[in-house]
């Protein structure tokens, strides 16, 4: 099929379509919309950025055309695993129904309760949802899905990986048996087939491309990094983003930024700001007003850089997205395919790059083997860097070198204050001879040693400013020569020592 009026589509469905552009439909569209229209249980599986959204709105806008629903009681349910995802569904299905009578409510969270329940109450054809918004709902008795005919669960892969799988299970149970249900995936892991098996009946498979496949428009790119030192491996791989960005010039006309953490998209968002470049971020930490408002302003164009978590990979139809860059290495491989396929869409060319340090090479090896293809590797823009700075250095130092010389050179020791060791050698001679006579007359009886004790031991009391004494320099006491260092008694030992134990106890 080449055309949408081949589809069977209504009429007023097909006008909205020639109003927004489109021609032809993509293959998972031509697959799905038919069987859909028949009332047949749909399993597509492509690759993200293909059309998937309209494959499923097209068709229930036409089944739900005629009709009327009643309150609290959808006619249809769209299940969602983020907001982003669930808003962008509600503006399809505002640009699809524009022409047709229907009714819609958007249940996500971060907007007021009592808003979507004036909605509810009125009666809605289709109701978008995330699953626990609606889970809310529902406890609250705020909502019956006794009614629902049409039930559709997009990015199931995506809500195996929040974990909202045994959410999907009780609403499927809450939902009537007799549903039709259209199923919608880019990977099929082992628990979404076992659901598929569970909950859909003999449903037409329609799968466009081989399972977590990245769309041939994307030019891939991968940067092994390493860096100096591991303290400094943050901020050297943010300069090599930086660096990265730079080498695109002017085609990254705007770009995505994927981090695994919520924290780091912060950083790289306010670092690159921090830099000039103009960036933003989006995590689900953050307001649903202020994550509208930002993705509107990427959308629009007001805004180059959009720093994401993974909350941001899966459905986000933003389609001139020039540039993907991988700051981190997603964890799981199938996550690699959905964020690269934010770029590249709609037959448009994109490029992805993708930064990888040693921790994450593990995770590397399995997206290339989940792709069955080598990643092109790309230098990195760092080394060239250091590789010009070390060709110019030498000729810098030979042109200094001359200038150098002339100054003294400093060292520890020169900064130092001048020691008193020098002034014993210049004065050494005329203290001896002036203290020479006090020693003398001191102590008489001590000539033999006081003759020799100026030239040993008043140097050292002079280079230290203090006499072993310790009060003063002027002490008399402390400064009486004390003779040469004698070992044991020497010639001074008392008499009473000397004298034997019976002499002692004579006296």
């Amino acid at each position: 099929m080449t055309k949408f009026s081949d589809l069977n589509l209504n009429p007023k469905v097909l006008k909205a379509i020639a109003e927004a552009g489109y021609e032809s439909p993509t293959p998972i569209q031509g697959g799905a919309i038919p069987a859909a229209l028949e009332g047949r249980d749909v399993l597509g599986i492509a690759q993200t950025g293909t059309g998937k959204t309209a494959s499923f709105t097209l068709p229930l806008i036409t089944m739900l055309a005629r009709g009327r629903a009643r309150a609290r009681m959808p006619r249809s349910l769209v299940l969602c695993p983020t907001r982003e995802l669930a808003a962008q569904v509600a503006e399809n299905f505002d640009t699809y129904a524009k022409h047709v009578k229907l009714t819609k409510a958007l249940l996500i969270g971060g907007v007021s309760f009592k808003e979507q329940d004036m909605l509810i109450d009125k009666g809605v054809d289709v109701l978008i949802a995330t699953p626990g918004r609606l889970l809310d709902h529902f406890e609250r008795g705020k909502l019956i899905l006794n009614d629902v005919k049409v039930m559709v669960v997009d990015e199931a892969d995506r809500m195996l990986d929040m974990g909202f799988i045994p959410d999907i299970e009780r609403i499927f149970g809450l939902t009537p048996f007799t549903r039709q249900t259209l199923f919608f995936s880019a990977t099929m892991a082992p628990e979404i087939e076992r659901i598929t098996n569970t909950f859909l009946s003999n449903p037409a498979r329609i799968e466009v491309a081989r399972q977590a496949s990245a769309s041939e428009n994307i030019e891939q790119g991968v940067l092994m990094f390493k860096g100096s030192r591991k303290d400094r491996e943050a901020t050297e791989k943010r300069k090599v983003l930086r660096k990265l960005i730079d080498q695109e010039g002017d085609k990254c006309t705007n770009a995505i930024i994927f981090c695994n953490r919520k924290v780091d998209v912060d950083i790289v968002s306010k670092s690159l700001n921090k830099y000039g470049y103009d960036a933003a971020p989006i995590h689900g930490d953050l307001d649903q007003s202020q994550r509208t408002k930002t993705l509107e302003q990427f959308r629009g164009g007001q805004l180059r850089f959009l720093c994401a978590s993974d909350v941001a990979a899966r459905g986000l139809d933003v389609p001139s997205v020039s540039h993907v860059f991988n700051f981190d290495v997603p964890s799981h491989a199938e996550d690699y395919v959905h964020r690269i396929g934010r770029t590249g869409r709609a037959g448009r060319d994109g490029k992805a790059v993708m930064i990888c340090v040693p921790r994450d090479e593990k995770n590397f090896e399995d997206i290339e083997r989940l792709l069955q293809k080598e990643i092109p590797r790309l230098e990195n823009p760092l080394a060239k860097e250091a590789a010009v700075i070390k060709e110019v250095a030498p000729t810098e130092a030979s042109t200094e070198t001359p200038v150098q010389t002339d100054k003294p050179k400093r060292t520890r020791t020169r900064t130092r204050k001048p020691k008193a060791v020098a002034a014993p050698t210049v004065t050494d001679t005329p203290v001896a001879e002036a203290q020479a006579p006090v020693a003398v007359e001191a102590a008489p009886t001590k000539a033999d040693t006081a003759t020799t004790a100026p030239e040993t031991t008043t140097a050292p009391e002079q280079r230290t400013g203090r006499s072993r004494g310790g009060r003063g320099r002027n002490n008399d006491r402390n400064n009486n020569d004390r003779g040469p260092k004698v070992l044991g008694l020497g010639d001074h030992t008392p008499a009473f020592i000397q004298m034997s134990f019976a002499e002692r106890y004579e006296r």
